[in-house]
């Protein structure tokens, strides 16, 4: 598989004026658990993958290896580069995974653009409203 780290194709960063006002993102968890905002964000996002009904626990068979994961912390910011808040997601390490042995297929749901395209004629065709909404979590196990 060709990713944009191996094509040395890099996502430039963008300095925001008001992203000096900020501390950067912790670079650990002890460092995030030591500030108050960074804890309140981790506790949001563990809270939500409760609610969610992310997983439930079980007994790891004896032929399976467990994966692992890890916080990511990012400051967001407002398109005019004022700050917006500090988001925390917590990522399973994929990565650790071999293919025949820990998993047999693989399935991401994303949507194609075309598809997107489809959907929006459809409803200017049919006179229907249109809503956005803005989903906080990355695992969706509910109908929407």
């Amino acid at each position: 598989m060709t990713t944009r780290f191996k094509a040395s194709i890099f996502k430039p960063k963008v300095l925001h004026t008001h992203s000096l006002l900020q501390p950067s993102a912790p670079t650990s968890v002890v460092e995030a658990l030591a500030s108050p905002p960074w804890f309140q964000a981790m506790t949001n996002e563990y809270n939500a993958l409760l609610n969610n009904n992310t997983w439930s626990l079980t007994s790891l068979p004896k032929e399976a290896n467990a994966v692992g994961c890890k916080w990511l912390f990012k400051n967001k910011y407002n398109a005019y580069g004022s700050f917006h808040r500090h988001k925390v997601r917590l990522v399973a390490k994929g990565f650790s995974q071999t293919e025949g042995c820990d998993y047999y297929d693989t399935y991401s749901p994303v949507v194609k653009p075309s598809t997107i395209r489809l959907v929006i004629t459809h409803t200017v065709f049919a006179n229907w409203f249109v809503r956005q909404i803005d989903i906080n979590n990355v695992f969706l196990h509910e109908d929407l």
